[in-house]
């Protein structure tokens, strides 16, 4: 198949596949260049790519997901090592909500100074 129809069914754009195909995330068992090298998509391309658009969903880094997709390809990730890292991962979230919350709560703070600043502003007009 070709790109744009790989593109359709996955939910990604062209550029991103030929990305992921240039990290070495697609590889001879999903793609394959024509004589003209116009690239040919197989139809395992379509799940693999769902099977990425998924793993980095939860917040897997690029580098993370390569090692993921290998481990998996080989049939190499058990149990426990799934379970540390979806573990990991969420930690991580964690960590980055509680720092949102806290930038959230200093820009409320300075919010409602600026706000007072203007109240006090007007009410002197």
């Amino acid at each position: 198949m070709k790109i744009q129809v790989l593109a359709q069914r996955t939910g990604l754009t062209p550029p991103a596949i030929r990305f992921y195909e240039k990290e070495g995330l697609l590889d001879a068992r999903h793609v394959r260049r024509e004589e003209n090298n116009y690239r040919d998509y197989y139809e395992v391309a379509v799940d693999h790519l769902l099977m990425m658009k998924k793993v980095q969903a939860v917040g897997f880094t690029l580098a993370e997901l390569k090692e993921v997709i290998q481990a998996y390809e080989v049939n190499d990730l058990p149990l426990s090592k799934k379970i540390e890292l979806l573990s990991q991962k969420m930690q991580e979230i964690e960590r980055k909500k509680d720092e949102l919350e806290q930038v959230q709560t200093h820009l409320a703070r300075m919010l409602a100074n600026k706000m007072a600043l203007l109240d006090s502003a007007e009410k002197e007009s």
